[in-house]
């Protein structure tokens, strides 16, 4: 928890201190936009000490789903900052314990409001004039500098308050908020409005940059921020791959669709009949788990795959060890949902595990195929099958791909680190959010 070192200050000092924050951020900001990406950057550095640091309020629905480690990372990461969380409900308190956090709970109404919108109307919803008062109320209160909105689909919900706030508001992109519903005109068009209202376009890769420039934003506004993973948490091991057939396979995220887990299973049943003995675990919740557990059934595999649930980041990086390849045949879901740079996989490659995932998203910015890793095309559990067995046949390039694997992965976690603490705050430090 960061603590607002600002609260004891004198008055005088306070609105001193606040008119130069405002001066800097907002030149800064707009020298970003206009002129380079490290402008951020330069103005974080800018803060020269822990009384003036600015307070950001970092608005996210729902803090914290369990799948949103990496946002918990990233907000707890800053310290030339300080962070307040603004969020309509708090879930997961003993998962993620942090202060402050401010409730703007949905009003009584919104259901009968989201119910207008979407469906009698089919368009996005937007906070109503109530909403915005209330948050404009406690934005006042805490004096906040820099609004940063996770997932561009909440964005869109906020245009009113980005519109109507004096500070500067920015937006990170994650995957689905990308894609999901842009075939309909009027979410597209309400896309478009709210970023050419933001300062500031944040993207986990460049499949994702494609995409919001796609939607209408400038490019000058996109900022591609790598996800840093934490290398501490996930020394590499080099692995001993077996000489019986007792292979170990895991693949770790939230069961929907565009993971593609039913390939891992048909792939996997697969190399089962060359190797009886493998096993599959497959760690993570989420609306497929039936599906999954019936196909399961339905292949014959049941007993050599293990559906675990959701894990602790402990017991993620023990299976991780006890691991010999990783899966992630990601693919893009019927609701046009793709993936960024997942983080599990790059958990798993700087851990010292071989990667095999699909030419999807952004995984073949992080995987060369042959290198550091090994992609084949999505939906194609036969290509993904041929490929774990030839791997399973040739165990010296199956280490070199792993040693690949790791380096990429440590060369992206360096330079995040690198960066200044606001840089790493609003980039994204790490974690499986997105698995």
């Amino acid at each position: 928890m960061v603590p607002d070192q600002c609260a004891n200050r004198p008055a005088d000092a306070r609105a001193s201190g606040s008119a130069r924050t405002i001066f800097h951020l907002n030149r800064d900001l707009i020298l970003k936009v206009e002129h380079s990406a490290l402008s951020v950057e330069r103005w974080a550095l800018q803060v020269s000490s822990p009384e003036s640091r600015p307070i950001i309020a970092c608005y996210c629905a729902t803090f914290l789903k369990p799948e949103m480690l990496h946002i918990y990372r990233q907000i707890t990461a800053l310290n030339r900052c300080v962070p307040t969380v603004i969020a309509q409900k708090r879930e997961q308190t003993e998962r993620y314990p942090f202060e402050p956090v401010r409730i703007v709970p949905k009003p009584a109404t919104h259901f009968l409001r989201r119910f207008w919108f979407r469906e009698l109307r089919d368009m996005p919803w937007q906070i109503s004039d109530a909403e915005l008062r209330a948050l404009l109320r406690v934005f006042n209160t805490i004096d906040a500098r820099l609004l940063h909105i996770y997932f561009g689909q909440i964005a869109v919900h906020l245009l009113p308050l980005i519109r109507a706030w004096k500070n500067p508001s920015i937006v990170s992109f994650h995957g689905a908020d990308v894609t999901v519903d842009m075939n309909k005109p009027a979410y597209r068009q309400a896309t478009r409005q709210m970023l050419e209202a933001v300062k500031l376009v944040l993207v986990r890769s460049e499949s994702l940059q494609r995409a919001v420039a796609d939607l209408g934003c400038d490019p000058e506004k996109i900022e591609i921020q790598r996800t840093g993973i934490p290398l501490e948490e996930f020394p590499f091991r080099e692995r001993s791959f077996p000489e019986n057939d007792e292979w170990r396979f895991v693949q770790a995220g939230r069961l929907i669709e565009k993971k593609g887990l039913p390939v891992t299973l048909r792939a996997f049943a697969i190399f089962l009949g060359k190797y009886p003995n493998a096993t599959l675990t497959i760690a993570g919740e989420g609306p497929m788990l039936g599906e999954l557990q019936k196909l399961a059934r339905e292949l014959r595999i049941e007993r050599s795959v293990s559906f675990t649930g959701f894990i602790s980041q402990e017991q993620l990086g023990q299976t991780y060890y006890r691991s010999h390849i990783f899966l992630h045949p990601s693919q893009t879901g019927h609701d046009g949902n793709q993936e960024g740079i997942p983080n599990s996989m790059l958990e798993a490659m700087a851990s010292g595990l071989p990667v095999f995932a699909t030419q999807h998203g952004g995984i073949p910015e992080a995987i060369e195929n042959g290198v550091s890793g090994v992609l084949v095309p999505e939906r194609d559990h036969e290509a993904l099958a041929r490929a774990l067995l030839n791997a399973a046949a040739d165990r010296v390039s199956l280490s070199q791909i792993a040693r690949s694997g790791a380096e990429v992965v440590r060369k992206i976690s360096t330079s995040a680190r690198k960066r200044s603490d606001l840089k790493r705050f609003i980039c994204g430090r790490s974690g499986r959010g997105d698995w």
